[in-house]
């Protein structure tokens, strides 16, 4: 399993650089930042600095999406960026939510990200693509490579990220919710003639190390909150007795509104809907202990990754403890059970 954190661009971007260092540091694979161009700083700029001050993390968004950024422009920035830093980014992208939703626009159609997702992974892996009638490359650009992850909750977005994405990444650390997620996006992939296993799996969640679980979950409660507005759009289009999880779209029952200035903050007033049961749920709280028996039973249904969110006030010790305690351990079990493997003549000659 590899690990990433997901940042805000708050200012001082400088901060935010400082917490892309540090999570290198402690042995994380990935930074990952919002994408909400009026709410936060612009992250691409952001991560030119990350990539000059580090070595080799991967940096991108978790999600951008197709209506706010041209796709060739975004395609664009990335190729651009692994030219200067060598192949260092990741592309995650969805429909759109705050970034789209505060400006008064919506989601895009599933369609319009399928296309999106071709484009942009066409042109910033270096290939010509078909394009608005013209058929487009990057002179400048060679041996780019980008992967691109679809972020996606209801069954046609599921459906959408198997037959295209490079990975999938769904935002809770549900356990059974994430089960039935990778089954759904698997199983399509499989029907589109791909190899099911090829598709990352990345979960995403809030993670705070520590023993006061009232604190944790008042400080991780508006996770639930923006779940909720894509659990929302679930209801209105497929009704509360699709074959979505209850466990997912109960809880929205008490939402009346949701202000978009307090969007992924600690304290956001408009999350009180969220039961502790929930945020339980979705997030990954606790002792280091309880957060690597989570992990491993969320590695143990496929997931490839988990990238956790750090919008707390306890930011530099979870990440201290996941360097030094939870990450070892993860991928110590990694180690062992490839041992566990080998053919017995294999490991005697290894103990020799």
């Amino acid at each position: 399993m590899e690990f990433g954190t997901v940042l805000q661009c708050n200012p001082p971007a400088a901060r935010t650089v400082a917490l892309a260092k540090k999570a290198e540091e402690h042995g994380f694979d990935y930074v990952w930042t919002f994408d909400s161009h009026l709410l936060w700083q612009e992250p691409y700029v952001i991560y030119s600095q990350i990539l000059a001050e580090t070595r080799t993390i991967k940096v991108g968004p978790m999600v951008t999406n197709p209506a706010t950024r041209d796709w060739t422009v975004t395609a664009s920035t990335f190729a651009t960026l692994n030219q200067m830093y060598g192949n260092r980014t990741v592309c995650g992208i969805g429909r759109g939510d705050s970034a789209v939703r505060v400006i008064n626009g919506a989601p895009t159609t599933l369609k319009t990200l399928r296309q999106a997702v071709h484009v942009i992974r066409e042109l910033a892996n270096s290939r010509p693509v078909e394009y608005n009638g013209a058929t487009l490359q990057f002179p400048w650009s060679a041996g780019s490579e980008l992967e691109v992850w679809v972020a996606a909750y209801g069954p046609l977005a599921l459906k959408l990220a198997g037959e295209v994405g490079d990975g999938f990444i769904l935002q809770l650390a549900d356990v059974d919710i994430a089960e039935w997620m990778i089954q759904t996006v698997r199983q399509a992939a499989a029907n589109a003639g791909r190899d099911a296993l090829a598709v990352k799996f990345c979960v995403a969640a809030p993670m705070y190390v520590g023993q006061d679980w009232e604190h944790m979950r008042d400080q991780c409660r508006w996770f639930g909150g923006m779940v909720g507005n894509h659990v929302a759009d679930i209801v209105a289009k497929y009704g509360s007795d699709s074959a979505v999880p209850q466990a997912l779209t109960d809880y929205i029952a008490g939402r009346d509104s949701y202000d978009y200035n307090e969007h992924g903050r600690a304290g956001n007033i408009h999350t009180s809907f969220v039961p502790d049961e929930i945020v339980d749920r979705f997030c990954v709280l606790g002792t280091a202990e309880q957060h690597i028996e989570k992990l491993e039973k969320l590695k143990a249904l496929g997931v490839t990754q988990f990238a956790g969110y750090l919008q707390h006030d306890n930011k530099e010790e979870t990440l201290r403890v996941y360097g030094e305690t939870i990450m070892p351990a993860l991928r110590e079990h990694v180690v062992a059970k490839a041992e566990a493997d080998r053919p017995d003549r294999t490991r005697k000659q290894a103990s020799t």
